[in-house]
């Protein structure tokens, strides 16, 4: 029987290079790759292929892994006190306002293409090359702008993106206005940079002739990002956190990561709740368990050494289990692509370049990442971090199993509501039993700190009377609650996978 392949994203067509890959015989890795690939490149401003993410992979009858390809701390072989140069603030008008560092000082050792080549080739069916190919092949003939980049334009073309020469010319037009969506993008470097990367495999961008392009403009400009950062990177095999929630084994991101954490201890609390409906009751309820989780968050995961990270996670996730209410209450733009196949692998991918430093290196088409000057990520600073240490993320891919042999990718997309945003469709799902369609496109919650103040955020159609805090509603379903994205794999009802419309979305299939 041939294998058959479902991938979900935010955009048509980057599932679209999935399918093509699974069409000459990929299986659920190659196409959530190649469908990554496609993201990194095509998803302007939203994701850029200087950026960085995990890979949670889940074969049929193995345990779990993660590939940790997060961001690193650069400067090696650098004076203390470059740290800190060559940044600016750029605040620009979303979701109520948003404040980040840019500029070259604000670039994190990349990771996403060292993590996409250790998954292909220990986890793939498909030689590299031809993993790379459907992106290579969409940014050669030029591609349409994205409805989700040409919104993110309007905020960010001059306050991200405005101030790099390369980057400037790569998104306005003449007259100094934006490229608006559908029309159409053209980016030869970014074209021969990834014919490079196609043929020499990852080792030319982190050992070889891209590489030294980076590294030499952002060392003449004041950043921190060298060659040996990039020479010592390397992705890293995890064993994740695994829950049960409901009859479902979910595994998901493990420390120094604190996303998956974050929804772990979730699920575990919303599984010790008889919630079958959502009422004013279960929107308190939630909203409460979002509360205790994200304040812990901040007070002892946010700006934490990795062993801090991880003794206090395990702290966050022992009361969470015992559902110790009293102690625990004491206490950057993403895209995703899930995918599985009918052979029960599934790959549930996050990646992450911030909000975009606005640099794009002479010579390659390459945007790079603002990891460094995500200031919700690092709100004390990055200045005592040793070059090599992983950044904290909020990035959270997560698989499910059921014994029946059901198993779900998902993930979103979405800064500090991408726990929240997944948790709340998995209590869709699981507990309440809803298609997963309609758990996705259900209206959520995000607990928050707006104006300095707790706050919660909530889309139309949810009854709010029971919240105490204050409370801000966004009409209809908005992108600020995540963009969440699954692939279900049924052995009885075959595959299904459902793309949040809070962006674009896109599904696609593929068989071999």
């Amino acid at each position: 029987m041939p294998r058959k392949v479902v991938i979900a994203s935010d955009a048509q067509i980057v599932v679209d290079a999935g399918a093509a890959v699974a069409n000459r015989g990929g299986n659920a890795v190659d196409a959530a790759i190649a469908a990554t690939l496609s993201s990194m490149c095509t998803n302007l401003g939203i994701i850029a292929p200087g950026g960085s993410g995990f890979i949670t992979i889940w074969r049929k009858g193995e345990d779990p892994i993660v590939i940790d390809a997060y961001a690193e701390m650069p400067g090696r072989g650098l004076d203390l006190v470059q740290f800190g140069s060559g940044m600016q603030e750029a605040f620009f008008d979303y979701g109520g306002g948003t404040t980040t560092m840019v500029g070259y000082g604000s670039v994190a050792t990349p990771g996403m293409f060292a993590g996409l080549g250790l998954a292909a080739e220990k986890y793939g069916n498909l030689p590299w090359s031809e993993i790379v190919a459907p992106a290579q092949q969409q940014v050669t003939a030029g591609f349409p702008l994205s409805g989700v980049a040409a919104e993110y334009f309007s905020y960010t073309h001059q306050a991200i993106f405005g101030w790099h020469p390369d980057s400037y010319r790569a998104i306005h037009q003449a007259d100094g206005s934006h490229l608006r969506v559908g029309e159409r993008v053209f980016l030869e470097e970014l074209s021969q940079s990834l014919e490079l990367i196609a043929e020499q495999g990852i080792d030319v961008l982190y050992r070889g002739e891209l590489g030294a392009k980076i590294t030499a403009e952002i060392q003449a400009n004041e950043g921190l990002l060298t060659a040996e950062d990039l020479d010592c990177y390397q992705a890293i095999e995890r064993s994740p956190i695994t829950i049960s929630f409901g009859d479902w084994e979910v595994a998901t991101n493990p420390s120094p990561a604190v996303g998956g954490t974050c929804l772990a201890a979730m699920l575990l609390l919303l599984d010790q709740r008889s919630l079958h409906q959502w009422n004013a009751v279960s929107v308190k309820e939630i909203a409460e368990i979002q509360q205790a989780v994200l304040e812990y968050r901040s007070n002892y995961l946010e700006g934490a050494t990795e062993s801090v990270i991880e003794s206090e996670a395990a702290r966050l996730l022992a009361m969470a289990a015992k559902d110790d209410w009293q102690q625990l209450s004491k206490s950057p733009s993403t895209i995703h692509i899930s995918a599985v196949d009918s052979d029960g692998l599934a790959c549930s991918i996050s990646a992450s370049s911030g909000y975009g430093s606005g640099v794009m290196a002479g010579g390659t088409g390459l945007w790079l990442n603002n990891s460094l000057g995500e200031i919700e990520l690092h709100p004390q600073g990055l200045h005592d971090l040793s070059p090599g240490t992983r950044l904290t993320s909020n990035m959270a891919p997560t698989i499910c199993r059921h014994p029946d042999g059901r198993v779900l990718a998902i993930g979103s997309p979405g800064a500090s509501r991408i726990t929240t945003a997944i948790s709340q469709v998995l209590f869709n799902f699981v507990s309440l039993n809803l298609p997963l369609e309609q758990a996705i496109s259900h209206p959520r919650l995000h607990f928050e700190l707006f104006n300095n103040a707790p706050a919660i955020a909530y889309e139309t159609g949810l009854n709010t009377d029971k919240i105490n805090l204050l409370s801000r509603q966004f009409e209809g379903l908005s992108m600020y609650f995540g963009g969440v994205q699954a692939a279900l794999y049924q052995p009885n009802d075959g595959l299904t996978a459902a793309a949040d419309p809070r962006r674009t979305g896109g599904i696609a299939w593929g068989e071999n």
